[in-house]
């Protein structure tokens, strides 16, 4: 199965900490995000996965060249960012004829269980499915508006006023059909530009797993303190 894991990001918010380590190569507890990320595609079958970089690409490149584990592994280098959106769009022949594709955002620390949420993708039988997840502070994230049905019914960024405190966990199973929805241009953002678009069109998909943003020092203290507790593992 193939996915897209979006990891250019400069990781503002962890300097000093990313002037000399990729985002994406962080440790967390001695290990490198990026290792917790093939953990999870090897525990669920996800062989062949396309990474975006920009900053400090050479390191994450000779990293990957160590540390694959014989996943097919397609780096992308972007001198200007494309946006999570801009990415997908430029590399769509990545995924011809595949249907269904994963996108992952690298900044997360998750164990989420990808086959229960195929499972729930087949049984919904939509185009979409976004990975949901429940937010304290639903004015800062990205929140979606559900019903009954679990069909997303609008996606708002930062809502002044949240319609749920359903937040986008940065997982999304898709179809090739993404595409109908992406701007005419070369540079957006699925949150922003695509994600609102596909409302009518998409599931959303609770989930009861961990899942952490590191991208600020107290995330990812958080995170280790997390890890040393046992309160993330890894199982199918």
């Amino acid at each position: 199965m193939k996915a897209f894991l979006l990891a250019a990001g400069k990781g503002t918010r962890l300097q000093p900490l990313t002037f000399q380590t990729p985002k994406c190569l962080v440790p967390i507890c001695g290990k490198p995000l990026l290792e917790y990320w093939f953990d999870l595609f090897e525990m669920y079958g996800i062989d062949d996965i396309l990474i975006n970089t920009s900053h400090l690409s050479e390191k994450v490149s000779d990293y990957i060249k160590g540390h694959s584990r014989g996943l097919k592994i397609t780096l992308t280098y972007e001198d200007t960012l494309l946006g999570s959106g801009g990415t997908i769009k430029k590399n769509r022949d990545f995924i011809d004829g595949e249907d269904p594709f994963f996108i992952f955002y690298a900044d997360n620390l998750t164990n989420i269980h990808l086959n229960k949420m195929k499972s729930f993708h087949e049984e919904m039988r939509r185009d979409f499915t976004l990975a949901l997840f429940t937010v304290p502070n639903p004015r800062e994230c990205g929140i979606i508006e559900m019903d009954e049905h679990s069909t997303i019914l609008s996606f708002t960024e930062k809502p002044e006023h949240p319609a749920s405190n359903l937040a986008f966990a940065g997982i999304i199973l898709s179809s090739p059909k993404l595409m109908d929805h992406f701007p005419d241009s070369d540079v957006f953002d699925l949150g922003h530009d695509v994600l609102p678009r596909v409302a009518g069109h998409a599931s959303g998909y609770v989930i009861e797993d961990y899942l952490l943003d590191i991208g600020t020092p107290e995330k990812l203290y958080q995170a280790e303190s997390d890890m040393k507790n046992g309160k993330i593992k890894f199982s199918r």
